[in-house]
């Protein structure tokens, strides 16, 4: 599975667990650890659990281990790193916050 298959394939997983307001980034040119990041929001703590862990049980059984998972314990934002893609699940007021889609934007006029 290449880098926009991989990504393709986040996104209906993402779709299919009603995660809101799915945002892919491409970063190829702003760094080297990965291609994109893919940020959505859970309604809750549950949710962000259940869109994390539904995405890392469905890349299991195609064969794509992702490299790692953290944050599940506390469920306001979790990230699962695919290598070529890095998932950050996140609580609503949580993004707000931190803004990710911000920090990794390639708008350098700012």
């Amino acid at each position: 599975m290449d880098s926009k298959e991989l990504i393709a394939f986040i996104v209906e997983q993402l779709e299919d667990a009603k995660a809101q307001h799915i945002n892919v980034i491409d970063v190829k040119q702003k760094t080297s650890i990965t291609d994109a990041m893919i940020v959505c929001s859970g309604t809750s703590s549950r949710h962000v659990k259940s869109i994390a862990t539904q995405l890392v049980q469905k890349a299991k059984e195609l064969g794509r281990q992702p490299l790692g998972v953290e944050g599940e314990n506390g469920s306001e934002w979790v990230l699962v790193d695919f290598a070529d893609a890095i998932v950050h699940v996140m609580q609503a007021n949580i993004r707000d916050y931190y803004q990710i889609e911000k920090l990794w934007s390639t708008d350098t006029s700012s």
